[in-house]
This record gives C-alpha cells, structure tokens and sequence, in this order.
C-alpha cells in the first residue's frame, strides 16, 4: 500500500514496500531470522555441545576444587567420606548381620568397598544432575550455552572424584591380596561405559529437576533404595541362593546397572571374584545400559533446551 505525504502543499505518493503484505513467518524466511533462544538441531546441538567441551571440563574441575574448600581436611574428603560410609556398612552388614558369608575377609572387605565407591559414582551423578540446572539459574538465564553442559560437567566432576578414590581402591585390594594383573586393564572401559550411563542419568534428571525443584528431596530415598536392590554390601546370588525367589528374581536384580557396574569392577580388582558372580552376557548388558541410557538422556534433555531458565 502506497501512503501520501504533504510537502509545502504538494502531493507525493512514497514507494511501495516489497514486504508489503508478508506475515511474520514469511519476513523471518525471507532474511533467514530466527527465533531467539531457539533449539537447535539435535547435530547442530551436539557440535555446539563439542564446542565447549574445554568449559566443561574447566567447570568441573571448578566445582571439583569448591566443593570441600570450606573443610580444613579439603580435598580428603573425596575419599574419606565413601571410607568411613564403608566401615559403617562392614560393621552393620559384615559383622551384625552376617552378609559376608560365603567370601573371606580378603575378598569381602575389597568387595564391599568397591561396591560402596563405584556406586557412589553413580549416585553423586544422580543427585547433582537434579540440581545442574535449577541450582544454576543465574549462568543459565545469563549466558547462552547449550545446557546440556551443566549436568555434564557435573557427571565428569564425579567421575574425576571416583578417580581418587580408584587410587584408596587399589591400596586396599593390593591389602588384602588382589594384585595388579591384566584383568585391572577392564576398569578403563568399565568407567567410560558407567560414565556414560551417569551421564545419560544426569540429562534425564536435569530435565526433570529443572521444572520440579522438590525432585531433588525426593531422591535420595529413592537412591537408598536403588543402593540396597544393588548388592552394594552383599553378593545378590549368594544371598538369594537360599531364598525362595524364582530364578528371575536374582537375574533382574543382577541386570540392574548398578549391580552391573560394581559387579564388571570387582571382578577387575579381585582375584577371588570370578565369573561365576556375573549375570551372563555382562558386557553387553554394560554396553546397552550405557548406549541406551546416554542417548535417550541426551535427546530427552536436548527436547526441552530452549525452555530452562523460563518461569
């Protein structure tokens, strides 16, 4: 539509715009505008996740260094606090309740503690993964970034801490009589497949903790339950060995990927826990737990990007 103007009493028509006419959706094709704030492609999402994979490990080892800096024994707590939680379920579960029958005490004390690292691991990953985003609001609404990048770094930043505590672990196994052997090179892919499982968890949680925050008071009940059906302080085929519980009991609690995890690195670390402890086709049921768990955590976060941060 042409509009008139005055000028000194004279008449002039201006000329007619091109985008006379257009919808918002079609001047935004037009001059290739797009939405700000808007999700990515999932590839596109992933290459920009690539690019700031130095932040990420930056900030976990940030958080890594924060976390106990207030403590005077600093960072000896990483590996203080799954010692002293062991030592109370050796003494609860070992020696009042028996559940170290079947296994020596140079088996079960490694055992135990191995269970109570590895899934400690997967734990922190949980819990801190509820809290990446929620407990991140000011970096969030600030910054643009893929977000995905929070919980991530969260998960490294507990792998980094299982990474001390592996150096207790292996002074421990060597203790009582588990020395290093061929079979200690499976705990390199044993933690890159439960890394990547953790992770996929603290995507699924990051998502879900950001739109509701009371998650995160919620979780640690369930953790302690998952930590009890996992065969952190007992082996779960011996245990129900003389139980009346059908067979498919023991296979789904031993399929559960905690126990896989904890179960693939015992065998790694001691000698006197052999195969004969494992579910069948373990590794697979790793690779799955992992391939699985990090792609839909991946693509479930990725779905809900451009809402975090918002209301």
């Amino acid at each position: 539509m042409s509009e008139t103007t005055h000028d000194a009493g004279v008449a002039v028509s201006a000329t007619p715009s091109p985008d006379d006419g257009l919808s918002r959706r079609e001047l935004a094709a037009k001059y290739g505008l797009t939405v700000s704030g808007a999700r990515p492609g999932l590839f596109e999402y992933a290459r920009q996740l690539w690019g700031r994979r130095h932040f990420i490990l930056a900030f976990s080892r940030a958080k890594l260094t924060a976390q106990y800096s207030q403590a005077k024994l600093g960072q000896v707590w990483q590996v203080a606090t799954p010692l002293l939680n062991a030592a109370v379920y050796y003494f609860i579960f070992g020696k009042l309740l028996g559940t170290d029958r079947g296994m020596g005490q140079d088996v079960f004390i490694p055992f135990l503690v191995t269970g109570v690292f590895v899934f400690t691991f997967t734990q922190s990953s949980v819990m801190s993964g509820v809290r990446a985003i929620s407990g991140n609001l000011g970096l969030v609404r600030a910054l643009h970034f893929p977000r995905a990048s929070l919980p991530i770094s969260f998960a490294l930043q507990q792998l980094q801490q299982l990474l001390f505590s592996m150096i207790v672990l292996v002074v421990i196994a060597c203790a009582f009589g588990s020395y290093p052997s061929l079979s200690w090179l499976l705990i390199v892919p044993i933690l890159a497949l439960q890394f990547l499982f953790n992770m996929g968890l603290a995507l699924i949680m990051a998502r879900a903790g950001s739109k509701t925050p009371d998650l995160a008071q919620l979780m640690p009940f369930v953790m302690r339950t998952w930590m009890y059906a996992s065969g952190v302080m007992f082996s779960i085929p011996t245990m129900l060995a003389d139980k009346n519980v059908a067979p498919w009991v023991t296979d789904v609690l031993q399929w559960n990927p905690a126990a896989v995890y904890m179960d693939l690195m015992r065998f790694a670390l001691i000698d006197g826990y052999d195969r004969g402890n494992l579910p069948h086709h373990v590794w697979f049921i790793a690779l799955g737990w992992a391939l699985v768990v990090a792609v839909g955590g991946f693509i479930y976060f990725w779905k809900a990007e451009e809402r975090y941060g918002r209301g």
